[in-house]
């Protein structure tokens, strides 16, 4: 992020994939801990040009749980949240959520060592995250998907 993360009052975006897949209790959500905090979250990083938004949201889920399936082309949502940098001030990111429909989960990923990984019900990951905007995403997948895919 060079010297623009220093600027405490501009807002970075990042993607995001809300991965999900239809098992025989209904639509389960997959969340990853982060790797400074251990916080339930989903797949997200910045953006690498020139990458779509939803391209960069299925690079980040197989690069932190090692997915792969169908990421929709248009954000289901969005939420904000704010991270401290290390010896900085605290920056916003923006962050656009992708859905991705779980076709496979590979064997190897870029940060297998570095996360752990759960499948959930929507309501349990709802409880288990904690930006309300995220939350409220989470809970309404089933009616976002429709609209979505």
């Amino acid at each position: 992020m060079g010297d623009l993360a220093k600027k405490s009052n501009e807002v970075f975006r990042q993607c995001a994939a809300l991965p999900f897949r239809s098992s025989d209790s209904g639509t389960e959500v997959m969340l990853v801990t982060s790797r400074r905090t251990r916080r339930w979250i989903i797949p997200k990083g910045s953006p690498i040009a020139p990458e779509l938004p939803h391209a960069s949201a299925g690079r980040e889920a197989f690069e932190e749980a090692g997915l792969v399936g169908t990421v929709g082309r248009n954000s289901i949502g969005t939420y904000f949240y704010q991270q401290r940098l290390r010896g900085g001030p605290a920056v916003t990111y923006e962050v656009l959520v992708f859905p991705l429909e779980v076709v496979r989960q590979e064997n190897d990923w870029l940060e297998r060592e570095e996360r752990e990984l759960r499948w959930f019900s929507p309501d349990d990951a709802a409880n288990a995250v904690q930006e309300p905007a995220l939350r409220e995403i989470i809970l309404n997948i089933r009616s976002l998907l429709k609209a979505s895919f």
